[in-house]
């Protein structure tokens, strides 16, 4: 249901009374069995932004950053308490499909000044520290003069005519009000483009199914060399397992402990000393926009992730003394909503490495589908690709909204089909992404243009004027 319109008026008018509101009264006849309608009330305004991004996941960080070197005023909005999203909050662990330039390589190299980053020999696929992840991108955002608020979603969206002009905050603070000439919806799961109108797919078909979510750990173990047969290091050493003989002993030995996990390729990653990444959980045909189901699954896997850590120390051996550091802040969504776009990214693109001459991201991680049931997952960890896929382009139509204008859209919640969508939503290209978002919604709101109407090759100048596509 979209939302009633609300005047610019009542908006104004609470932002000059300086926005304190008090609640109507509700007369009995007013609340239906089942429903209860809310009064129409006045919330303050601002208008001090030129793009303003909801979500400061690895697609949206980027986006704002770039947006505000591009000499935009720019707003970014998290609901946690942090930037950094999955890779911060989530616990991700890894970086995938990394070796990319501008942004990415900027975060590489000042990773690696700050010993943050796991030694590897890869600049595509590594961990790092997200504590120190977390420092760096709020200092980057100072440095840029982006205006971040934690604690704060994104719950209503008004359009005047086909275009979108504001939107309606939630947080500690209340209900707050925010207009701006251009939008990015970096929510990962299309949260700012569904409340805006626009239409969507999610999974495999229209009511799923979805890949699973997984909850991460962060873990500290005695001896993590006596560990090796088992951890996936950066720098691998003569005769060592592979990273998939690694993960069948890891599944192998947790089955000796009389669990089968959730997830049947089971995956721990060295960050530092004998501090490790573990991802060894799934969490099947969950709606990420549904928060019972979302919370009923984090439940579920924060307790199995103790269950299989606390089977593993009783092995002792070199798994004496492993224990949980710290379970993820938030359950790792991998299938959320794509938004129709002005392109859609779809299979046949990976089958023939499609090039665009609007193309912002090259994407040479491959086909990644998860089981998509727990039957699935005893016979496949990782479903069968259908397709031999080459390295392929992700034009800007594909984040530029198609049923709204001054709305963009970065990282997973982009237009593509289910398969392309499991090859590029890893955070290599969601930064790529966030960076041609950032720069086009800057130059569409200074030249009171919409994001439509920019071409990419004065996108991409000016990323290149700015060192980012160097």
């Amino acid at each position: 249901m979209k939302p009633a319109p609300v005047s610019r008026r009542h908006f104004i008018s609470a932002a000059l009374a300086g926005g304190a509101v008090s609640q109507a009264s509700i007369s009995a006849a007013e609340v239906k069995e089942g429903q209860f309608n809310e009064p129409a009330h006045d919330i303050p305004l601002a208008e001090d932004a030129d793009v303003i991004v909801c979500g400061a996941g690895p697609a949206g960080v980027t986006a704002a950053i770039t947006a505000a070197r591009a000499g935009a005023k720019v707003r970014l909005f998290e609901w946690r308490g942090c930037l950094g999203g999955i890779w911060t909050a989530g616990l991700l662990g890894y970086f995938l499909d990394f070796n990319k330039p501008g942004f990415a390589k900027e975060l590489r190299d000042k990773l690696d000044a700050r010993g943050a980053r796991a030694n590897s020999t890869s600049t595509s696929r590594f961990c790092y520290d997200p504590e120190a992840l977390k420092l760096l991108l709020e200092e980057l955002c100072v440095e840029a003069g982006v205006k971040f608020q934690y604690h704060t979603k994104v719950s209503a969206a008004f359009k005047e005519g086909n275009k979108l002009t504001t939107i309606v905050t939630e947080s500690k603070s209340g209900r707050q009000a925010w207009r701006a000439p251009v939008f990015i919806d970096t929510t990962g799961d299309g949260d700012l483009g569904v409340q805006a109108g626009c239409a969507f797919e999610i999974g495999m078909a229209e009511d799923c199914p979805c890949q699973p979510m997984s909850l991460n750990a962060l873990l500290v173990v005695k001896d993590v060399e006596a560990l090796r047969e088992f951890v996936r290091f950066g720098q691998s050493k003569p005769g060592e397992n592979t990273d998939s003989e690694k993960k069948k002993r890891i599944k192998d030995v947790l089955v000796s402990t009389g669990h089968f996990p959730s997830y049947a390729g089971p995956t721990m990653w060295h960050v530092s000393g004998n501090l490790i990444f573990a991802m060894m959980n799934h969490e099947y045909g969950i709606k990420p926009w549904d928060a019972a189901e979302v919370t009923a699954a984090t439940v579920r896997a924060r307790a199995e992730m103790n269950k299989m850590v606390n089977g593993l120390r009783a092995l002792g051996g070199p798994w004496e003394g492993i224990q949980i550091v710290a379970t993820a802040e938030q359950i790792g969504v991998r299938d959320g909503r794509r938004i129709k776009g002005r392109y859609v990214v779809v299979q046949d693109d990976l089958a023939k490495g499609v090039r665009h001459d609007d193309a912002v991201v090259r994407v040479t991680f491959g086909i990644d589908v998860h089981a998509l049931s727990s039957d699935h997952n005893k016979n496949h960890a990782i479903m069968p690709k259908p397709i031999d896929m080459k390295p392929y382009d992700i034009p800007l139509r594909a984040l530029i909204a198609k049923d709204v204008d001054g709305l963009m859209m970065a990282g997973r919640c982009i237009s593509g089909d289910f398969i392309a969508h499991s090859s590029y939503r890893v955070t290599g290209n969601a930064v790529g992404m966030g960076e041609a978002a950032g720069v086009t919604a800057a130059l569409a709101a200074l030249s009171k243009r919409m994001p439509h109407e920019v071409a990419w090759s004065e996108s991409e100048a000016k990323l290149k004027a700015m060192g980012q596509r160097v």
